[in-house]
């Protein structure tokens, strides 16, 4: 028995870009590609400013250490006993 012939191509051919599916974009590209115009660029978010980083870290690594100083016994006892309920889930529904 011999084979039959194929009448489609055994590769697929390439596409040189890729459309997107999008109707309004396709057309939004369509119409830049018609123009030869570049679509504009993306924003870039701005950097951040490196005194006011070195401020905020220098002040975020003190300020555990001096609200500690600052607090009674009984005030950072009660401080932990937040932290673990809200860690732990104590005193919270639980679920089912």
């Amino acid at each position: 028995m011999r084979a039959r012939p194929s009448r489609y191509s055994p590769v697929m051919p390439k596409r040189s870009s890729k459309r997107p599916r999008d109707l309004n974009s396709l057309a939004a590209s369509i119409v830049d590609d018609a123009t030869d115009e570049a679509p504009e660029p993306e924003p870039v978010a701005p950097e951040k400013d490196p005194a006011a980083v070195a401020l905020g870290r220098r002040g975020g690594l003190k300020g555990g250490k001096a609200r500690a100083e600052s607090m009674t016994a009984e005030q950072r006892q009660e401080a932990a006993r937040r932290a673990a309920r809200a860690r732990w889930g104590e005193g919270r529904p639980k679920n089912s």
